[in-house]
């Protein structure tokens, strides 16, 4: 009976395997895009809809507000109530988190390509 492959980790070679063809690499590229544009809309989604119900303001000011957060800028808007402001706090921690994890989500196809290449034998 073969081994179940675990859905959240990506199949790439072993370190004794050869070097994928492109082909395999740009797909895990795009794959990995796929993952990073998946979890930062998630991410700003959260991010919008929280700003809207518990800061509030308006759609535009809560995508502007949650963007801003979420890259790292920093809020734009002045908070009033104390549920935004926790909101807020606990948002910019989250943001923080996610925006440094999805790089290296987004960077390891690369990464692996790279080391797996030093570690072949001539």
């Amino acid at each position: 009976m073969a081994p179940k492959r675990n859905l959240f980790l990506p199949k790439y070679e072993h370190k004794s395997q050869p070097l994928a063809p492109s082909s395999v690499y740009y797909k895990r590229v795009l794959s990995h895009l796929f993952k990073t544009i998946c979890i930062l809309g998630t991410s700003l989604l959260i991010g919008i809809l929280g700003y809207k119900f518990l800061a509030p303001m308006g759609w535009i000011d809560a995508l502007h507000n949650a963007s801003m957060i979420l890259s790292g800028m920093g809020p734009v808007v002045t908070i009033q109530t104390n549920a935004g402001k926790l909101f807020s706090s606990f948002y910019a921690i989250f943001s923080g988190v996610v925006f440094i994890s999805s790089i290296g989500v987004l960077i390891a196809p690369s990464a692996h390509r790279f080391f797996h290449s030093m570690n072949l034998e001539d």
